[in-house]
Order: structure tokens, then C-alpha cells, then sequence
């Protein structure tokens, strides 16, 4: 009988998605509640609307979206679904104006937690040339016995400059490469919808389209 306990997972979401979404609800939660508690009737229902249309959606974009990583699978939660890829079933991680992960059957999904900055790949960019330049200038290392020579890289490497997002890409090419082929990681990808965002926000909609109506 197999007791294996599934390995931990290692989440990577955006600070600065939680720190403006915070913002976001604050403000929207502070009119809503001036609204609800000195207004009457119809401004009421408006509110009401607005927070089951607006509160949804803010933390779906901002809260929600998560990267999960153990050894048997990548979970992405992205703001309108999830998906679970055992590490069998990723044939890769592309990095452009967005992170996708790309299945074994060729879809592809967004990794919505973990945006781009190019501010920091045009910092890892320059600070590989100089590493690229830094390796050149030393020329052809001498051979150790050791692991690596002292004091430094083996055989003058150039050294990862990966910054941010792209940094946690790498990290996560380098466990598929790890466990692509290990039987606790094999499977199915699936794919769930949120409904815990899609039937409030709805359903507010639904109301301010209601109190539009009635005019």
C-alpha cells in the first residue's frame, strides 16, 4: 500500500497584484458601505450590484492568481480557472510578453501570477553580457582536480542573471526537468472554471442591468 505523502508546494504569486488589489477593494468597499448605510432604496441595490460585479473580479485578477509547484504537478490559478499538469504532461515553460505553459497535447496557459518585467530582463540582459565580457576577458581557466576551480565559477561559467518572474520560470523548467519522467508525476491535465467568481459577478451584473431597466 502506498503512504506517500504528496511533497509541499512552493507558491509563487505577485505582491504587487495583493497590494493593489488591497487597495482596490478598500476603496470600493468604503463607497459601498457609505452607500448602503446612508442611501435608500435604490441606491441600496446599486450598491449591492456594484460590490457583487466589482468584488468578484477585483480578486480574481488580483488574489487569485497563484503559480503551485511540488514534485507531482503544477497547479496554475489563474483569475477565471484552474489548471493541474502533472509534470508528465508539461512540455515546457515560454517566456515573452507573458509566461505560458504549454502541455503535452499542445495548449497553452497563461501564468497569470507571475507578469513580465522588462525592466528586470533588461537588467539580467545586461548583467549576463558582463558576465559574458568578465568570462572572455579571464580567457581559458586551468583544469582543477576539485569540483570547481577556487574563488570562483568552474571553468569561468557565466553565471544565471536571471531576474523576477523570469528567474522563477527557470526554477520551474529545472523541476520539470527533474520529474518529467517520474511515475508519481504522471496524469491528466484538468482544466476547472471558477464559479465562485463568474456566479456573483453575474448576478451583480444582472441586478445593475435590472435597476438600468426600470429606468
Amino acid at each position: 500500500m502506498n503512504t506517500s505523502v504528496p511533497s509541499p508546494d512552493t507558491v509563487y504569486r505577485s505582491p504587487t497584484a495583493l497590494v493593489g488589489g488591497s487597495l482596490t477593494l478598500f476603496i470600493v468597499g468604503g463607497l459601498a458601505v457609505d452607500a448602503l448605510l446612508n442611501g435608500s432604496g435604490r441606491a441600496v441595490l446599486t450598491a449591492v450590484g456594484v460590490l457583487l460585479l466589482v468584488v468578484p473580479l477585483v480578486v480574481a485578477f488580483s488574489f487569485r492568481p497563484a503559480v503551485y509547484a511540488n514534485d507531482e504537478r503544477l497547479r496554475v490559478r489563474n483569475p477565471f480557472r484552474v489548471i493541474t499538469l502533472p509534470w508528465g504532461q508539461v512540455a515546457g515553460l515560454r517566456s515573452g510578453l507573458s509566461h505560458e505553459v504549454v502541455a503535452e497535447d499542445g495548449r497553452r496557459y497563461e501564468l497569470w501570477a507571475l507578469p513580465v518585467s522588462l525592466r528586470d530582463r533588461r537588467k539580467s540582459l545586461r548583467a549576463t553580457a558582463a558576465s559574458e565580457r568578465d568570462a572572455d576577458a579571464r580567457g581559458p581557466m586551468p583544469k582543477w582536480t576539485g569540483a570547481a576551480a577556487p574563488g570562483g565559477n568552474a571553468g569561468g561559467a557565466v553565471v544565471s542573471t536571471r531576474r523576477g518572474t523570469d528567474r522563477i520560470v527557470e526554477e520551474l523548467r529545472e523541476r520539470r526537468d527533474r520529474q518529467a519522467e517520474v511515475s508519481t508525476a504522471q496524469g491528466e491535465v484538468t482544466v476547472r472554471r471558477a464559479y465562485e467568481v463568474f456566479v456573483p459577478a453575474v448576478a451583480g451584473a444582472v441586478l445593475l442591468l435590472v435597476l438600468q431597466l426600470l429606468g
